[in-house]
C-alpha cells in the first residue's frame, strides 16, 4: 500500500483492510471484486490484485506458510520484487539485507556523489551493493527503516536539512558544497594577493595549475557512476540523484455515458460495465466508455456511443436522448485522461442489461463499489450540472460560471442580474452612457 503512496493516505485503508482480512487465509477466501472494492481510490490497483493472488498461493500451494527468506519471497509470491522482498525480509523476518527505495536511492547518491542516471542498471546494482554492505546485521530492519526515514525527513528531495543530518561528515555531496564555498573564499583572498603581487613583481608569466575537484574520478571517461551533467551551483546537494527526463504522459480522450434509470425505491440507478481482468484499472467498474478516435467527428462519436449503450441494454436508443454534460480530467502515472461525458436518462424503469459484464447500481451502492477515482469525478460533475439546472429552473437565475479563475480581476456587482428569459442585449451607446452617469 505504501508503494508510490503517502503514509497519511494509506493509514485508513490499512486499518480497514486488516479489520476485514486479519489473516492470509481470510484474504485468500475473498473475491477479487471485494478486494478491488476495498482498494477503490488508493490507485495502482494491480497492487491489491497481487496481494490477493499472493494470499491464494500461500494457502493453496504453500500450506498456509509464508516464505521465510528473501529469495523465497522473491521467487514464490507474485508481484513481489527486489525491494518488497528485502523490506519484508529485513523488517519482519530479520534477514540481513539492505532495502533500496526512492528515499534510500537519494541518500546513497548524495552520500557517494553518484551523478549518473540513478535508474541505470550500473547505478542500481551499485546502490544495492552499498546498502547490503552498510546494513547493520544486528538490526537490519531498524537500519533499513532509519535509512528510509533519513531520506523522508532530512535528506529530502527539496530543501534538505544538511545541518541536521547525522551522517553529514560522511557525505561527499555536502563536502563538495563546502569545498566550493571555501574555494570562493580562497579566490577572493587570492585575487587580493595577486593584485598585491603584481604591484611588487609585475604580471605573472604563467597560470598556476587548478587542483582537481575533490569528487572528480580519475576514470571519469569510463566510470558508470560519475556525473553525466555539469554541476549546478544553485542546486548544491540537490544535484544528486540524477534522473532521466520523464516522458510526457500519453494523452487520451474517452467518450463516457452516464446511463440513469429510476430505481424501485425512487433512488436513481446507474449502468456500469466491468473492465477486463488485465491492463489499466483491471476488474474495476466504470460507465460505458469508448476511446475517442483522433479524426472522428462529434456526430460519429455520439453515434458510436449510442450503439454501444443500445447493445448493453438490448434496445434501440436515439442519439437525441444523449445530453452533453462536460469534461473531466484525470491523470494517471503515464496517461493524461480526459473523459468527455454524455448522459442518458431512461424513462423505462424496467430497462435491463443484456451483457454479463454490466449491471445497475444505486447511488449509494455506487459510492461503495469497486470504481476508480475517475468515475467518482464524473459523478461529481453530473451532480454539479444537475444542481445548476435545478437552480436555474427554481430561481430563474443564471448559474455561476465554473471557470472563475480566469475572471479574478473582473469587478463583481452586488445587484441582482435579470433572468435569462427577460435579459436583453444593451446597445453600445447605452453602455457608455451608463458608465458616464455612474462616474
Amino acid at each position: 500500500m505504501l508503494q508510490q503512496t503517502q503514509v497519511a493516505t494509506v493509514i485508513a485503508y490499512y486499518n480497514k483492510w486488516m479489520k476485514r482480512w486479519p489473516t492470509v487465509q481470510d484474504l485468500a477466501a475473498a473475491t477479487l471484486e471485494e478486494v478491488n472494492q476495498m482498494w477503490a481510490g488508493l490507485g495502482y490497483y494491480s497492487r491489491g490484485k497481487r496481494l490477493h493472488e499472493g494470499a491464494q498461493k500461500v494457502v493453496s500451494e504453500l500450506h498456509g506458510q509464508m516464505p521465510r527468506t528473501v529469495d523465497s519471497l522473491l521467487k514464490q509470491l507474485p508481484g513481489v520484487g527486489r525491494y518488497t522482498a528485502a523490506a519484508v525480509g529485513s523488517i519482519a523476518l530479520g534477514q540481513v539485507t539492505g532495502a533500496v527505495d526512492g528515499n534510500v536511492i537519494r541518500v546513497l547518491c548524495r552520500l557517494r556523489a553518484i551523478g549518473a542516471d540513478s535508474t541505470s542498471p550500473a547505478v542500481t546494482e551499485a546502490l544495492w551493493s552499498q546498502a547490503n554492505t552498510l546494513v547493520d546485521p544486528e538490526g537490519p530492519g531498524d537500519f533499513n527503516q532509519a535509512m528510509m526515514e533519513l531520506g523522508a525527513r532530512v535528506c529530502t528531495p527539496k530543501g534538505p536539512q544538511c545541518s541536521q543530518c547525522p551522517v553529514q561528515s560522511h557525505c561527499h555531496s555536502f563536502r563538495k558544497v563546502y569545498m566550493m564555498m571555501m574555494q570562493c573564499v580562497n579566490v577572493q583572498v587570492h585575487v587580493k594577493q595577486e593584485k598585491t603581487s603584481r604591484k611588487l613583481l609585475g604580471k605573472l608569466d604563467r597560470k598556476l595549475p587548478t587542483p582537481p575537484d575533490i569528487e572528480d574520478c580519475v576514470n571519469s571517461e569510463t566510470c558508470p557512476l560519475c556525473p553525466s551533467q555539469p554541476w549546478d551551483d544553485e542546486l548544491g546537494v540537490q544535484n544528486f540523484p540524477r534522473k532521466p527526463a520523464k516522458k510526457p504522459p500519453r494523452v487520451e480522450r474517452t467518450l463516457t455515458c452516464v446511463v440513469i434509470r429510476a430505481g424501485e425505491e425512487g433512488e436513481d440507478e446507474y449502468l456500469l460495465t466491468q473492465r477486463p481482468d488485465t491492463g489499466l484499472l483491471a476488474g474495476l467498474w466504470e460507465f460505458p466508455s469508448l476511446l475517442q478516435e483522433e479524426k472522428s467527428s462529434e456526430v460519429k462519436e455520439k453515434r458510436a456511443l449510442c450503439t454501444q449503450v443500445s447493445g448493453l441494454l438490448g434496445t434501440h436508443l436515439t442519439e437525441s436522448l444523449f445530453q452533453y454534460v462536460g469534461e473531466v480530467v484525470h491523470v494517471f502515472s503515464h496517461i493524461h485522461q480526459t473523459y468527455v461525458v454524455q448522459s442518458v436518462r431512461l424513462k423505462d424503469a424496467d430497462a435491463q442489461t443484456q451483457a454479463e459484464n454490466a449491471r445497475w447500481l444505486s447511488r449509494s451502492a455506487l459510492q461503495e463499489a469497486a470504481v476508480s477515482t475517475g468515475v467518482k469525478k464524473i459523478v461529481k460533475l453530473c451532480d454539479s450540472v444537475d444542481g445548476q439546472k435545478e437552480q436555474t429552473s427554481n430561481g430563474g437565475k443564471r448559474p455561476k460560471r465554473s471557470s472563475t479563475k480566469n475572471n479574478k480581476n473582473q469587478p463583481t456587482s452586488k445587484t441582482n442580474k435579470p433572468s435569462a428569459a427577460t435579459s436583453r442585449q444593451l446597445s453600445l451607446s447605452s453602455f457608455f452612457t451608463s458608465v458616464k452617469q455612474e462616474s
